[in-house]
């Protein structure tokens, strides 16, 4: 009997020399969900000048309990001219305050009549302002090389003018799903077979994880076959990924086929579902090669082994290694279970609101590693340790599914 390894052992292996791929520059317009390849610079202070916070009237503070004339008015872009003392200029959210202003008070406190601002007494230096720089100065590194671009990071490299950011490419991806039982959606049932659902679900997944997935296909349960197929899939690819074959039946022919045409490093873990996991490496004809990686045939194994293996692997390829740990928290487990000798991953739904600010870890009722059902609703994997015992109220670690 192979021995079983642990999830540690087999991140090790299968990050084992890998390197962040190349860089390529692109549109900022395209680079939300990319990883920036090397850091974003502030290129000015943000803002860029003092700024006023509302619509209303700019002023010295030391003016303020007098009737001014509004000596100016300033929209948002203009540029406005010294502020002359004893006098108030009308000023609009985002405008530049004039030189020699240093305060603004809010319109609904202002009584104007005959061109001239009534102002009330008391206020304060800075009131209402926007200083230069209260948010980035000048040189100050915005954004550091690994971090995931969302809608906000987007944003703000926008705001300090760069039109275009170097960012990894995206690690390409081959998907394989083997099995004579497999059935394209859409097309007729036969007696005896199944809809392929992984290739689907893990072809969503990956991308979420920064992958290109640029190959995908369904492969008969042949040694040849297989062979043929995983090692056209790796001459242009950074990762393959199959699902299914991975076993110990007769007709699981993944992992020979793999050393047929490169080398299997890791086969089976302590851990349920994706107990049958193969790691290893296949060769390019140009030089190289690319990370395999096997996950076993049940839904609920490719998902749950797509989480805690191939996102990992994307951090490790994009240079981003933030990313590489699924966030952990701590929750009071409201269902009973009870372990073998391998660690479980069960699939939960959390509920922040139900204990006094403790998260409430809630379990599909059927954690069958078949019933992709499970993985719909659930925002974390519940992490049981081997031979334990789980009772509602317990403590225990889940793994964020984000």
């Amino acid at each position: 009997m192979a021995e079983l390894h642990t999830l540690a052992q087999a991140l090790e292996t299968l990050l084992e020399g890998v390197s962040p791929v190349e860089r390529e520059t692109v549109a900022l317009e395209s680079a939300c969900g990319r990883v920036l390849a090397e850091p974003i610079v502030a290129l000015r202070d943000a803002p860029p000048f003092d700024a006023s916070a509302m619509d209303g009237y700019a002023l010295r503070a030391a003016d303020a309990g007098r009737r001014l004339p509004v000596a100016q008015r300033i929209a948002a872009g203009a540029a406005p001219a010294p502020l002359a003392p004893g006098s108030c200029a009308r000023i609009f959210t985002g405008a530049p305050l004039p030189p020699g202003a240093d305060c603004v008070v809010m319109q609904e406190q202002v009584k104007v009549a005959d061109g001239s601002a009534e102002i009330p007494a008391g206020l304060e230096t800075g009131a209402n302002v926007r200083r230069r720089g209260r948010e980035l100065a000048a040189g100050e590194t915005l954004l550091q090389a690994g971090h995931w671009l969302d809608a906000a990071a987007v944003g703000m490299i926008a705001s300090q003018g760069h039109a275009r950011v170097a960012v990894r490419r995206r690690p390409r991806v081959a998907l394989l799903a083997t099995g004579d039982e497999l059935t394209a959606p859409g097309e007729p049932l036969a007696q005896g077979r199944i809809y392929d659902s992984n290739r689907y679900m893990l072809g969503a997944l990956l991308p979420r994880f920064g992958f290109e997935v640029i190959h995908s296909q369904r492969v008969a349960d042949r040694f040849e076959a297989t062979a043929d197929a995983l090692g056209a899939a790796a001459q242009h690819t950074d990762v393959v990924v199959t699902s299914g074959g991975v076993s110990v039946g007769e007709e699981d022919h993944v992992r020979a086929a793999v050393e047929s045409r490169g080398r299997l490093s890791l086969w089976r873990l302590d851990i349920r579902p994706g107990k049958p996991l193969a790691l290893g490496r296949l060769p390019r004809e140009a030089g190289g090669e690319a990370c395999f990686v096997g996950l076993a045939g049940n839904p609920v194994s490719s998902f749950v082994g797509a989480w805690l293996f191939l996102r990992p692997l994307a951090a490790a390829l994009l240079g981003a290694p933030a990313l590489a740990a699924l966030p952990r928290l701590r929750a009071c487990a409201q269902f009973s279970e009870r372990t073998s000798g391998r660690w479980h991953y069960m699939r939960v739904k959390l509920d922040h609101q139900r204990q006094d600010g403790v998260a409430c870890a809630f379990s599909y009722p059927d954690q069958d590693s078949s019933l992709l059902r499970s993985c719909i609703d659930a925002d974390a994997l519940a992490v049981i340790p081997p031979n334990a015992e789980i009772h509602p109220g317990a403590m225990i670690d889940c793994l964020l599914l984000r």
